[in-house]
């Protein structure tokens, strides 16, 4: 088990989001948290747009990380979203993005928002995870490759 599948629920999936550009992500995210989780869309868009102020959250091989601290949260969130077509979000590799791992916590839990970023980013790194991700073509298959993927321990 890893640190964030835990915190990805199955109503925050989606699966080949319809979207033209990262405005459009990320305030389809924002809309979909305030209806199943009641927490204000605006805050969530404007906490997401804040962070890609300082800098985008492109990782490159197509994949974005948009992340933000949330005051109202009780405990950390996550979404993961397929795109049917890929978008610009101003990638360090120039690449389009095709997946989104938006993550949300709350401001007290900064020991636990370094660990899933962490935690998530190694998943991205690891080729035969994403491959499976991107071939998962039900909600069911996106939940059990994220729960089986654990971290590889460091050999010395």
């Amino acid at each position: 088990m890893n640190s964030f599948s835990k915190y990805l629920y199955p109503e925050n999936i989606l699966l080949n989001l319809c979207v033209e550009d990262k405005t459009q992500a990320l305030v389809h995210i924002a809309a979909l948290l305030e209806k199943q989780h009641q927490i204000d869309r605006g805050l969530i868009w404007g906490s997401l747009c804040a962070r890609e102020k300082l800098g985008s959250t492109a990782l490159g091989k197509g994949v974005a990380l948009p992340h933000a601290q949330i005051s109202a949260l009780h405990h950390p969130m996550m979404v993961y979203a397929s795109l049917a077509t890929p978008i610009d979000f101003d990638s360090p590799d120039g690449l389009l993005v095709t997946e989104l791992f938006v993550l949300l916590f709350p401001k007290e839990r900064m020991d636990e928002h370094l660990q899933l970023l962490a935690d998530v980013a190694g998943f991205v790194c690891d080729l035969p995870s994403r491959k499976r991700l991107c071939a998962a073509k039900d909600i069911e298959s996106v939940l059990e490759n994220f729960a089986s993927w654990s971290i590889a321990p460091v050999s010395t």
